[in-house]
């Protein structure tokens, strides 16, 4: 008798990396993230790209001495990643969503701020750099500790940013604008904490969304959907959203199936109306 092995598909896979109740840093943030890829290249092999940053981080330790210091260890880095590996943002096309897949951003050495940082934490980690991810409005950032304090980086060209370069970037996003005064915010750190693997992951996803909605490829929305809902299961809003796409994609018993679990948890809420009619009309469709 033969045995036969259930396979899973790219989403139970990366529903299997980042499911809910484990502890937020366990998640393998570089494989989950390359997983990402594979709604639009299927034979996306995941393995060969987790591979190729490994060769990156093994030519990047080569360069570093022992003994080096942090702060040389931070130079080495930022040599290597932008200047040796021409590592940059792809301000020429900064909405294709090729900009959001490892695969290809290794590929092409062009991406958008958080696809640039995934791969430049993952250096700095290997060569002990107190390094992570900072969800800055707008754009996202990387931060390191340092003996003499925290240096701010901006993860598409490696420039070190001041108090007033942070304060300047944040006045567009901050409706506040009370707070900031003079280079100096008083809430500033409060947008500097360190991101979780988890909120990656979601601010990766949620760029994605965005551009898919905007060019209306419904069927990629609803897989990001798909996995922005198993990374945040309640998060009822991505339920509804998916129920949106599956509309526009003809799906309507899916759509369905989500707005009516939208409607169960936020039934109070102030479209819960508009979302009745919806169902109601959804239904008569499918009798």
């Amino acid at each position: 008798m033969s045995l036969q092995f259930n396979v899973p598909t790219p989403l139970e896979y990366f529903a299997s990396l980042v499911r809910e109740g484990s502890q937020q840093e366990s998640i393998p943030l570089l494989e989950a993230a390359t997983c990402i890829a594979q709604d639009a290249y299927p034979l996306l092999d995941v393995q060969q790209v987790l591979d190729e940053v490994d060769q990156l981080q093994a030519r990047l330790n080569r360069m570093i001495e022992p003994a080096a210091e942090p702060m040389r260890r931070l130079t080495v880095l930022n040599q290597f990643f932008f200047n040796d590996l021409g590592f940059s943002g792809n301000l020429n096309n900064y909405y294709d969503p090729d900009n959001s897949y490892l695969n290809v951003v290794l590929r092409s050495r062009r991406g958008i701020p958080i696809s640039l940082a995934l791969l430049w934490l993952e250096l700095a980690q290997s060569i002990n750099l107190r390094a992570y991810g900072i969800s800055f409005p707008g754009h996202f950032l990387v931060k390191v500790q340092l003996p003499e304090g925290q240096v701010v980086i901006d993860p598409t060209t490696g420039r070190s940013l001041s108090r007033e370069d942070l304060s300047e970037r944040l006045e567009t996003f901050v409706s506040d604008r009370s707070d900031v005064t003079d280079g100096s915010l008083r809430e500033l750190a409060e947008y500097l904490r360190s991101a979780s693997s988890r909120q990656i992951l979601v601010r990766m996803l949620r760029n994605l969304k965005e551009i898919h909605r905007a060019e209306g490829d419904w069927q990629r929305l609803i897989d990001v959907q798909s996995r922005l809902i198993a990374l945040l299961p309640e998060a009822w809003n991505e339920w509804r959203d998916r129920g949106f796409a599956h509309v526009e994609r003809g799906h309507m018993l899916d759509a369905i199936t989500d707005l009516e679990i939208y409607l169960q948890h936020e039934g109070m809420s102030v479209d819960a109306e508009a979302i009745q009619e919806l169902l109601l009309r959804l239904r008569e469709s499918q009798s």
